[in-house]
């Protein structure tokens, strides 16, 4: 038997980003919602334990010991009893590599919740999120794998406003995007007031209603993205000059950008209008939630 699970993309709505603080990291408040669309993890059993990589993007990885799932299956066996037969772990890369999806986060975060399933450990033990944070703070995020506020080193995580399932389409022009560079470029150039919170409501009721919060808000690592990389800039504006766009925002540091629109149906018409004038890029419609 062969059991899945979807590593969803992470999407930053907003994105503040502070100062380099002498402990080497930035701090930050972003609201992050998940996608339905993503990675996916299969474990499987076999003779010995294994690691496998497929899917249109699995040429884009390291080797076994620099993958976040591998890392994390290594930390789930040194704190739990692993499952008790071997089994084979499989990433299917369905997500651009270096894309501001939080793609390997996703992936560790899945590869947790399945060897917790697998092993009987319930996923609300603590110890999963400190295996978590001890692979990266999105990845603390990822396995909440709900719509949270993060703060601080952004794996400070609290609840976010309730609202509806947001209609979206996502758009990567096919190049690769450094975490580190754009956080680089930042540091040169700092833009914003820093890792301000916004007064946000507890209840969002509607898309329009979403847009009108978000759209004054920032993605602080857009400006510098962009700067390394023009590719990402043109892509978002022509994102944002489709008539079904509601708000276009670069996610994460980039190279990926979403859109938000009103429906389903909007956002499956522009995603297939774009991905027939620009075969190169990938493209998807998708909800957020």
């Amino acid at each position: 038997m062969i059991h899945c699970r979807l590593a969803p993309a992470k999407i930053n709505l907003f994105l503040h980003v502070g100062p380099l603080q002498a402990d080497g990291y930035h701090p930050v408040c972003s609201l992050m919602v998940f996608a339905n669309v993503g990675d996916e993890i299969r474990l499987s059993a076999a003779d010995t334990l294994k690691f496998a990589v497929e899917g249109p993007f699995a040429g884009g990885l390291g080797g076994e010991g620099d993958n976040l799932v591998t890392r994390a299956r290594d930390l789930f066996f040194g704190r739990y009893n692993p499952p008790a037969s071997p089994f084979t772990l499989t990433l299917v890369k369905r997500l651009p590599i270096a894309a501001g999806l939080g793609g390997g986060s996703a992936d560790a975060a899945a590869t947790l919740h399945l060897l917790a399933a697998q092993s009987g450990v319930d996923s609300a033990d603590p110890g999963l999120k400190a295996i978590a944070r001890s692979l990266g703070a999105d990845v603390v995020a990822c396995l909440a794998g709900r719509a949270v506020i993060g703060e601080g080193r952004g794996d400070d995580l609290g609840p976010a406003p309730s609202m509806p399932p947001l209609d979206a389409v996502l758009v990567n022009p096919g190049v690769l995007s450094s975490t580190p560079a754009v956080y680089r470029a930042f540091d040169d150039a700092p833009t914003g007031p820093g890792a301000d919170r916004p007064d946000l409501p507890e209840v969002i009721n509607s898309a329009n209603a979403a847009v009108a919060l978000f759209a004054v808000l920032r993605n602080d690592l857009e400006g510098p993205a962009i700067a390394l990389e023009p590719r990402i800039g043109a892509a978002l504006s022509v994102l944002a000059a489709q008539p079904e766009t509601l708000l276009a925002r670069m996610s994460g540091s980039g190279a990926t950008s979403f859109a938000l629109t009103d429906s389903a149906d909007a956002a499956a018409q522009m995603a297939g209008r774009l991905s027939a004038a620009h075969p190169g890029w990938w493209v998807r419609a998708c909800r957020l939630g």
